[in-house]
C-alpha cells in the first residue's frame, strides 16, 4: 500500500516520502480501516509518542496522522462492535503509526460510526478539534451552563471548536488571539474578542469561571488572575505555573473516546458545531502539505481515496 513515512526523527518532517509500506497488521481488539480522508497535528512528529510503541521502544519508519475517515476493511479475531465495510471515523493511538496511509490499523475502541451523509473530508476534521475541546470544557473543566469560558487561541482549530461547544452548551464564551481572528471568532457565537497583543488584557476579560487554554506561555501565565476563586484553568499547551484563587489548574492531552466523539459528531450532524477544513490534497501532496501547514487557517485534510 501507499503511505507517506519519515525514517530519521532528527530530519522527520522534510524527511517525509511517500513509499510503499507493509499493509498493517491488525491485533486483537483492531480493525483495519480503508482510509478516505485523514488529518493530522502540524508538530506531531514532534511529540516522544510519535517515536516509540507503547513499551517505550523505539519504531520506525513512522506513518504520521491520527484523525482518520474510512470504512472498516478487517475485523480481527477477538473484536466486536464495528463490521466490515461500515463508514467510521476516530483518533488513532499516538504511538501507532497513523492515517496517511491507504490503510491503518486502529483500536475499534478509538473509533465511532460515521452516519450516512456526512462527507469523509468534514469528518477527518473533527476528531482531534472536536475530541480535545470536549474533554477540555466538559471532562476537565466541569463547564455548566450559565458560566462563563476564556478560551484563549479562539481563531485555532481547537480554539474554533471549543467556543462552538461552551456556546452550545449555554455558557457566555470571550474569545481571545490576534485582531485578525476577531470575526471569524465572533460568527462562531463568541460574545466578546480580546486582542492579546493589546496591553492589559486582563482588565478587558474581568473574571470567568474557565479558562481554556490552546497557546501557553506568558498567556498562560497571567490566566490566573482572571480566573474566579474556585474556577478552572486548563491548558492544552503545558502545564500552568500559576493557579487561580481556590481553585485548578491542569494540563491535559486529548484521548481517544468513542462516546465523546458521538457527542461531537452529533452536534456536528444537527448544525451546532461547524469545523474548519482548510486546504484538500490527494496522498501524493501529502508531505508538502505537512510542511506548510503552520500560519494557515482551517485544518488540511489529506483525500486518499
Amino acid at each position: 500500500m501507499k503511505a507517506v513515512r519519515t525514517h530519521d526523527r532528527d530530519a522527520a518532517v522534510d524527511g517525509l516520502v511517500v513509499e510503499e509500506a507493509p499493509y498493517p497488521y491488525a491485533g486483537e481488539g483492531d480493525v483495519v480501516v480503508r482510509v478516505r480522508a485523514a488529518s493530522f497535528t502540524p508538530d506531531e512528529l514532534a511529540w516522544p509518542a510519535s517515536w516509540v510503541d507503547r513499551s517505550g521502544r523505539g519504531r520506525g519508519p513512522v506513518v504520521p496522522g491520527h484523525e482518520v475517515s474510512g470504512e472498516v476493511a478487517e475485523v480481527a479475531v477477538g473484536t466486536t462492535g464495528l463490521s466490515a465495510g461500515q463508514r467510521v471515523v476516530g483518533l488513532t493511538d499516538w504511538n501507532r503509526d497513523g492515517a496517511l496511509a491507504e490503510y491503518v490499523a486502529v483500536e475499534a475502541r478509538n473509533l465511532a460510526p460515521l452516519p450516512a451523509g456526512i462527507e469523509h473530508v468534514e469528518a477527518a476534521a473533527l476528531p482531534m478539534p472536536g475530541l480535545t475541546a470536549w474533554q477540555g470544557l466538559f471532562v476537565h473543566g466541569r463547564l455548566e451552563a450559565g458560566q462563563s469560558v476564556l478560551v484563549h487561541g479562539a481563531g485555532g482549530g481547537v480554539g474554533m471548536a471549543a467556543t462552538q461547544l461552551a456556546r452550545d452548551a449555554g455558557a457566555r464564551v470571550i474569545g481571545s488571539g490576534r485582531a485578525g481572528s476577531r470575526d471569524r471568532v465572533l460568527e462562531l457565537g463568541a460574545e466578546e474578542f480580546v486582542d492579546l497583543e493589546q496591553p492589559g488584557w486582563e482588565e478587558a476579560v474581568g473574571r470567568v469561571d474557565l479558562v481554556f487554554d490552546g497557546l501557553g506561555g506568558e498567556v498562560l501565565d497571567r490566566s490566573a488572575a482572571v480566573v474566579t476563586p474556585g474556577g478552572t484553568l486548563v491548558s492544552i499547551a503545558q502545564p500552568p505555573n500559576v493557579r487561580p484563587e481556590d481553585g485548578r489548574a491542569l494540563y491535559f492531552i486529548v484521548e481517544p473516546d468513542r462516546g465523546h466523539l458521538l457527542e461531537v459528531i452529533r452536534r456536528y450532524r444537527e448544525g451546532r458545531l461547524h469545523p474548519l477544513v482548510g486546504a484538500v490534497h490527494p496522498l501524493d501532496r501529502a508531505p508538502e502539505a505537512f510542511r506548510a501547514k503552520k500560519g494557515t487557517v482551517g485544518k488540511t485534510v489529506i483525500q486518499v481515496a
